[in-house]
């Protein structure tokens, strides 16, 4: 197949960062995960109607899908697998804590997969992986994760469940930047000791499945 073609045939992906754990991920639908209302949190509210939206659990910087949705947005916020146009969504368990859930409940972690690109969102995520776990998720080509401590696993956690995910891109998030209420380390400490390329992204990037590295890198967004 000649190359154009075949490029002319891959599905164009933007993610677009709207501050703390709210992603957007685009094709001919959109996806947002985890919006928030912005004033709650001393950030902008996210600028977006969504297609779908994936909410990791039922904290108020996590799940005002209102703030997102329109008429026909289809809400998720459970485990399970179901197809959304393009997009292949696969719902696990896990806690927001290191006492399976006693102290801040359950999170559900979305995987989600469009042109073979395999996206993983730990929302607030609490604790490390066991290989069970870790054999459920298979194969992560991008994983947003939380680095910033205090609610979630910190930026040594964050490093050590990069290492058992074992993804391409690592995207950290819930962290703290300018603006937000929340008390939580800033990514610095994550990226000193992951200790792996930095590609700083902007607010948004667009690709296709042909421009994934073949390197392990962070892909840093502004806010």
């Amino acid at each position: 197949m000649p190359e154009l073609y075949r490029h002319m045939r891959r599905i164009l992906l933007r993610i677009t960062w709207h501050g703390h754990s709210c992603f957007e991920i685009e094709n001919s639908m959109n996806l947002v995960v985890d919006p928030h209302d912005g004033y709650s949190l001393g950030l902008r509210k996210p600028d977006s109607t969504a297609d779908i939206v994936a909410i990791t659990h039922d904290h108020f910087d996590h799940n005002r899908a209102d703030i997102v949705s329109g008429e026909k947005t289809i809400v998720l916020s459970e485990p399970g697998s179901r197809k959304v146009g393009e997009f292949q969504i696969h719902g696990f368990d896990a806690f927001h804590d290191k006492q399976k859930g006693k102290n801040r409940g359950k999170v559900v972690m979305f995987k989600f997969t469009v042109d073979g690109i395999r996206c993983l969102h730990v929302g607030d995520l609490g604790h490390l992986l066991d290989e069970k776990a870790l054999q459920e998720l298979g194969e992560v080509d991008i994983l947003f994760v939380p680095v910033g401590g205090t609610f979630t696993i910190d930026s040594r956690e964050a490093v050590e469940l990069a290492k058992l995910i074992d993804p391409l891109i690592i995207i950290p998030m819930h962290y703290r930047i300018p603006g937000l209420s929340l008390s939580i380390d800033d990514v610095s400490p994550f990226l000193q000791l992951a200790d792996l390329p930095v590609l700083k992204v902007g607010d948004a990037i667009d690709f296709i499945s042909e421009d994934l590295p073949d390197h392990k890198e962070i892909w840093l967004f502004d806010y």
